[in-house]
């Protein structure tokens, strides 16, 4: 049995269109889901400047900009990776194992619009001298990944304390985030909506 497709066929099923094109994406361009691919590396059709803005996957929410990402080494990484942004741009990307044998890659930043759960702990803390804190986001409440703070602080802080201070910085899970330049690549415009 066929069915014959209509306006308002497509109208009483918005949701099957939707996951219709999203299927019809992820066949065709399997790059359009790979963790950690889209926020930290650069598609070989385009790129990302360091203005580029970082996403929340989950929801969309603009967590930071590409210059707010700032290098933070920590000796307790199991890997680090350089991935090469457009105008030689690097971002480094390190891999952490927690305490219950999950591994995160991460990318540190300067600052990000994240909610941070007071207090901090200490206890197995993957930059030694930092206490964390977990990040989430502050529109969907998504885990993020940590702020990290140092350990001689209170604590707990203010944000603002937080936010104003050159000693703190947060690592945020790459396959939680998204490049705008990457989100919009994906959103087609009806013919009708062009001018």
């Amino acid at each position: 049995m066929t069915r014959k497709w209509s306006p308002r066929l497509l109208i009483k099923q918005p949701g099957r269109l939707i996951v219709q094109y999203v299927s019809f994406v992820l066949l065709f361009y399997p790059t359009a889901y790979q963790p950690g691919e889209a926020c930290a590396t650069v598609a070989e059709e385009g790129g990302t400047s360091a203005a580029t803005l970082i996403l929340c996957r989950a929801c969309g929410h603009e967590l930071a900009h590409g210059t707010d990402i700032h290098f933070v080494p920590s000796r307790l990484a199991l890997s680090s990776r350089n991935d090469t942004l457009v105008e030689g741009r690097r971002v480094n990307i390190q891999l952490f194992e927690n305490p219950h044998g999950h591994q995160f890659e991460v990318i540190t930043f300067r600052k990000a619009d994240v909610t941070q759960h007071w207090p901090a702990d200490k206890h197995f803390s993957w930059f030694p001298g930092f206490s964390w804190t977990v990040a989430t986001c502050p529109r969907c409440k998504t885990h993020l990944g940590w702020a990290f703070q140092p350990s001689d602080w209170p604590d707990t802080i203010t944000k603002t304390n937080f936010d104003e201070s050159e000693h703190t910085f947060l690592a945020l899970i790459t396959h939680r985030l998204l490049r705008e330049d990457f989100a919009s690549s994906l959103l087609m415009t009806p013919k009708s909506f062009m001018s």
